[in-house]
């Protein structure tokens, strides 16, 4: 069959595309940005369509030919109005695949009462899909995989957190599926009639006991103590801190279980007998297999964004990064020599007297302080120090990499890049840091208000530094300078 997919950046997509091509179909994607794909195993088997689900010209084109149709994209990351969005690209979508045999869409199950507006949404999209009557929507609990959000909630929670004060909500029943069954169930539909919705899941079993089965496959003991004064929004702001998932898209997750959503696979069931749900503890350890073969196909935030952000905070397989991201009409040479010579006599650029404070700190403890310097002014080699910091890598009008000296529980690294693109040169400034033990989480927690406005202006004036660098070779450069 020819089989268009959206969402092919996205958790699901990326797992669905290889199947398909493996069952000899020819996949088409629609994406905004086509070198996102680029580097992906499948990249050279499949057709790249670009465009915008919000144009509706740009989704009929990549539709011409096509014989089923996969709606696998979302907007809940892009705003307070992401249910909106969602409605318009949905009613794009559906007009534009009239030609369309099949549309298969998996969206979530619902509860009974309360339904969260994520959940609300979800369903609106569906219910605007079938209207054509050619549609199989599929809806599913928390999905457990390698990399899914649901799936990392509960282990950070669980794995960080060794005894865990809960909300009473947590003894609610939810229906989670292992994410190699929702796979089965989507490839499986092309050979369906559309079937309208079916609710897919495995065993039944409460929030709390997702997290005491984790614990158990895992080899640990965890507390858990249910309170009645956690609200959806605390708890969901509570999970945003502890796991890499952001809080925009942690409280949707956590307002979805709030009530018991359980499924009903009497349709599932009849309609795909030889697909055999694997249960929660098996779906868990296979996940944690492919962690620790480091064989994860896919990412909750591979879908997030298209072009580098401003700002980003991720926190994956235990290591933080917390990056920045400033564009200038500087040259990347420029932006290098601005960023190599920060440290010694002049200093870290911003919040100077918390750089000393550090540095301080640090010789009280045993560490190096800031008293080493550097060696030279501007220069810098592989291997040498800087003030409290090592130079790890280094590449000429590109890069350098510093490893931290001074006493942190863990380990840090702070990163500057400068990327030429589209004519302007981007300053990409990396703060990572592995932490060792409760401590090591709690040092890069309580540092980080500190970090947030210290390497936001550090950027800002390491850029304004570059600029002014790329004013005084361009006066050099002028016919009769000397």
């Amino acid at each position: 069959m020819k089989i268009l997919v959206t969402g092919a950046t996205g958790y699901i997509g990326g797992r669905l595309i290889p199947r398909l091509l493996e069952k000899g179909h020819s996949v088409r994607v629609f994406v905004r940005d086509g070198r996102r794909l680029e580097g992906r195993k499948w990249f050279e088997e499949v057709e790249v369509a670009t465009g915008d689900l919000e144009n509706r010209e740009a989704i009929y084109r990549a539709l011409q030919g096509i014989d089923a149709a996969y709606f696998l994209v979302h907007a809940m990351n892009e705003g307070g109005d992401f249910a909106e969005r969602e409605k318009t690209i949905a009613e794009n979508f559906a007009l534009a695949a009239k030609s369309v045999e099949k549309i298969i869409y998996l969206g979530g199950l619902l509860p009974e009462n309360n339904v969260s507006e994520h959940l609300k949404s979800r369903a609106a999209v569906g219910e605007i899909l079938r209207k054509n009557g050619k549609t199989t929507e599929f809806r599913a609990g928390p999905i457990i995989g390698s990399g899914s959000a649901s799936f990392e909630m509960v282990r950070y929670l669980t794995e960080r957190i060794p005894v865990m004060v809960v909300p009473r909500w947590v003894k609610n029943e939810v229906q989670p599926i292992a994410v190699r069954n929702v796979i089965e169930y989507l490839i499986a539909a092309l050979e369906c009639e559309p079937l309208g919705i079916v609710d897919i899941g495995a065993d039944v079993l409460p929030f709390r006991g997702m997290m005491e089965t984790f614990a158990e496959v895992r080899g640990l003991k965890r507390i858990i103590i249910p309170v009645p004064v956690l609200t959806p929004l605390l708890s969901g702001l509570w999970v945003g801190l502890v796991t890499p998932i952001p809080n925009s898209l942690a409280v949707p997750l956590v307002k979805g279980i709030i009530n018991s959503v359980l499924a009903d696979t009497t349709k599932a069931e009849k309609y795909f007998p030889a697909i055999k749900p694997m249960d929660y503890r098996e779906a868990v350890a296979l996940a944690l297999e492919k962690i620790d073969e480091k064989a994860v196909e896919t990412r909750w935030s591979g879908s997030f964004g298209e072009d580098a952000p401003t700002y980003e905070m991720t926190d994956r397989e235990g290591i933080f990064k917390e990056v920045r991201t400033v564009t200038t009409n500087a040259s990347a040479e420029s932006v290098y020599k601005s960023f190599t010579s920060i440290g010694g006599d002049k200093g870290w650029l911003a919040w100077g007297w918390a750089w000393k404070l550090r540095g301080l700190m640090d010789k009280i403890v045993g560490g190096p302080g800031l008293s080493r310097g550097r060696r030279h002014p501007t220069e810098v080699l592989i291997g040498e120090e800087l003030d409290f910091w090592r130079v790890e890598d280094l590449k000429i009008n590109q890069l350098i990499l510093l490893r931290a000296e001074m006493k942190v529980p863990g380990k840090a690294w702070l990163q500057f890049e400068a990327v030429p693109k589209n004519g302007k040169t981007q300053l990409i400034q990396t703060a990572i840091f592995a932490p060792k033990g409760l401590f090591g989480l709690l040092y890069w927690y309580g540092s980080y208000p500190f970090h947030f406005f210290i390497f936001d202006q550090m950027a800002q004036k390491i850029v304004t530094g570059a600029e002014v660098l790329e004013g005084e070779k361009d006066v050099s450069e002028m016919p009769g300078t000397i």
